[in-house]
């Protein structure tokens, strides 16, 4: 099966690519956002073929996998086909849904030609989708292993522009929660993040980090902070549970479901989770018995053969 995909979301892409397919990512001489190509900072398998649009036209395409809006006309006219009458096409939403909640419609909304693909249940019930057939496959995630030491005495966040963001990731709440403990914030557009907030450097640091490192990174703090108020489900969070970290979060989205008892500690009072983060940094022992829970639950519900079968299973149904 050859797959044509815009690498748009790296670590989501990261998953689909593990699959017995071959994916066709377009490659511009810029590598801007409609042509990144494949990932210099992600391992991805030799299946992953770079095109350039010009040679689209005459590469033959078994199933269109669209991401963003615009990519519908931009399908049409570096394809010269029409996304779901020419080509078997799925909408892969990432999102949960940005405008008045829970009467957003979606972009793709009413197309009995394509499939809209949640990765959430949450987000399929937000989106009005209306009369275009939806289904979920939830997230999988590429194993690191069972990496957590919990040395460092500290709270991990992973956030891409968390204050450009500010309230949608929960930057406002960093401060009260530095309290708790220190706090590492990982992601794009984090520099400078403990003068903006107005705490100490010690207190509030900011890192950007390849992929390869941040495992490593997360790994060595002792707890994972997911403060997020309005997201889809966080992929960092998962990851952080497949590294074996307790995790602390804001109940809402998905969290509740991703999450059980016994793997961490969710609530909507940042009362609650200031004293988690407390707890499981002066508590090592509970910190890892946590972990350990937290890697299992995520191992079963967000592994990596689960999400390749389901995925296979829509792909046929697609293109039969």
């Amino acid at each position: 099966m050859r797959i044509l995909l815009w690498h748009v979301h790296g670590s989501w892409t990261t998953a689909f690519v593990q699959g017995p397919h071959t994916y066709l990512v377009p490659v511009t001489p810029d590598r801007g956002p409609d042509g990144l190509g494949r990932a210099a900072t992600f391992d991805w398998p030799e299946s992953v073929v770079e095109l350039p649009p010009e040679e689209l036209r005459d590469t033959d395409v078994d199933l269109l996998v669209l991401q963003r809006p615009h990519e519908i006309g931009l399908a049409r006219e570096w394809l010269g086909r029409r996304p779901g009458v020419d080509v078997p096409t799925v909408y892969l939403e990432h999102n949960a849904p940005g405008g008045p909640v829970p009467d957003t419609r979606h972009p793709a909304a009413d197309r009995r030609d394509l499939t809209i693909v949640h990765v959430t249940h949450f987000n399929r019930l937000m989106w009005d989708c209306g009369t275009t057939p939806t289904a979920v496959i939830e997230h999988g995630i590429v194993d690191p292993g069972p990496l957590w030491t919990g040395r460092l005495e500290r709270a991990a966040v992973v956030v891409n522009e968390p204050l450009r963001r500010g309230r949608t990731t929960g930057t406002d709440l960093l401060p009260y929660l530095s309290e708790a403990a220190p706090l590492d914030v990982f992601g794009m557009g984090t520099e400078g993040i403990a003068a903006r907030l107005g705490l100490p450097e010690d207190r509030c640091r900011g890192r950007e980090l390849v992929q390869s490192a941040l495992h490593h990174a997360l790994a060595e703090r002792r707890v994972y902070l997911h403060p997020v108020r309005w997201t889809s489900l966080g992929l960092s969070l998962l990851e952080a549970m497949h590294l074996g970290m307790p995790v602390v979060a804001l109940a809402t989205t998905e969290a509740c479901e991703a999450v059980p008892p016994g793997a961490g500690v969710l609530s909507n009072r940042p009362d609650v989770l200031h004293d988690a983060v407390r707890g499981f940094v002066a508590e090592p022992e509970l910190a890892r018995e946590t972990g350990r829970a937290a890697r299992t639950a995520a191992l079963a519900r967000y592994g990596l053969p689960r999400f390749l079968d389901d995925w296979d299973r829509l792909i046929k149904e697609v293109t039969r």
